[in-house]
């Protein structure tokens, strides 16, 4: 067997008002179990990727993480890169970096945990309505769609079950999957599963989160199939997608603690709502109507096991009085680094200055807006 394998290197592109991932490979010799030290610094054209113009293109990508290629094999890698500039600093696209500085400036100590639920629209190549969709008009009304079953009813399980093996296989925290209430709409989810040797700290699962998302893509590549983030996939009497995103701290974890805490987490998350919506994904007014399991996007809301709230307390949660909270406004299309970002900031009282990404694309970004 040789001892030269392949990774590949994921980074997040400058494109507005939606990130995409990029992605190429790279031979290395980094053995079985290598450290992230291991995998080399690696550069790419930025002009192409709306993060460079053409006379001064080249970015640096810097390996933060990574698993196991459920593709390629074992002894290949996907590895999550950074986005630098040529001198090393973060690149005015990189919102890892914010993250990073947010839990720096004070987050971290409130160990926060992250769930993600991922929904997606499933579309066949070439069509534009989502599989399972007749030619002309409508399908049925939605009702049946959720957690179904049948081929009336479930369309697209082959895509969701292969990046479940997919995700699984590679050593992200998957937690699970359903088809969700739109036909052709599905759902996974990254998060806590139970297993307190694992890390459900901020960076772990966005990092793990954007490499299911290349998965999802690169497994749907196999099957002619088109998968969407988009918040309104469907305009109409038809759900959106979303990004509901489970977040506790150490306090509200904390038997003691837990309502208290959570109390003071939901009344500071209501004080800076509009600094949420902006960065919680692009069309997300489409989606936030306060119809289809959504709040209207200028009211905020909290509710026990409500699903028209903007955050929703679980039933067992309020009944226990600790535990972790719903934030159900991001969209499926939010960045979950900023998401990360924006509820650790608020949670944690920080200093507003430390949000640099208060926006999507940024108001002073030169690349992405130039490329507009």
């Amino acid at each position: 067997m040789s001892k030269f394998t392949l990774a590949e290197y994921l980074w997040l592109d400058g494109a507005v008002p939606t990130r995409f991932l990029r992605s190429k490979a790279r031979v290395i010799n980094a053995g079985k179990n290598p450290k992230i030290e291991d995998f080399p610094e690696w550069s790419f054209d930025g002009s192409s990727t709306l993060q460079a113009h053409g006379n001064d293109s080249d970015c640096l990508l810097q390996p933060v993480a990574y698993v196991t290629d459920p593709i390629r094999g074992e002894g290949n890698f996907i590895v999550m890169c950074e986005v630098n500039n040529p001198d090393g600093t973060p690149h005015e696209s990189n919102s890892r970096a914010q993250l990073r500085d947010v839990l720096a400036a004070g987050a971290d100590k409130h160990e926060p945990w992250f769930g993600f639920e991922q929904e997606y629209t499933l579309f066949s190549k070439g069509r534009r309505t989502p599989l399972g969709w007749p030619d002309h008009g409508f399908p049925a009304p939605q009702g049946p769609y959720y957690c179904g079953v049948g081929a009336d009813e479930a369309f697209g399980r082959e895509v969701a079950e292969a990046h479940a093996e997919a995700c699984i296989e590679a050593g992200i925290m998957y937690y699970g999957l359903n088809a969700e209430v739109m036909p052709g709409q599905w759902e996974f989810q990254i998060g806590f599963r139970g297993d307190t040797s694992e890390n459900s700290g901020a960076l772990a699962m966005t990092d793990q989160t954007w490499i299911a998302r290349w998965l999802l893509y690169r497994i749907a590549e196999e099957f002619e199939i088109s998968a969407t983030l988009d918040n309104k996939p469907v305009k109409g009497d038809w759900n959106g997608a979303g990004m509901h995103t489970n977040f506790s701290t150490k306090d509200t974890r904390d038997k003691a603690k837990g309502k208290a805490a959570i109390d003071a987490a939901v009344k500071a998350l209501g004080n800076k709502h509009a600094e949420h919506i902006a960065v919680y994904g692009a069309g997300l007014g489409e989606r936030l109507t306060g119809d289809h399991e959504t709040c209207a996007i200028g009211t905020f809301k909290v509710g026990n096991a409500d699903r028209g709230c903007s955050i929703r307390i679980p039933a067992p949660v309020a009944a226990k009085g600790y535990g972790y909270f719903e934030d159900r406004r991001p969209g499926a299309n939010a960045d979950p680094y900023l998401v990360a970002a924006r509820l650790c900031a608020t949670v944690a009282g920080l200093d507003e200055a430390i949000m640099k990404f208060n926006s999507w694309p940024r108001k002073n970004a030169k690349f992405a807006i130039a490329a507009e």
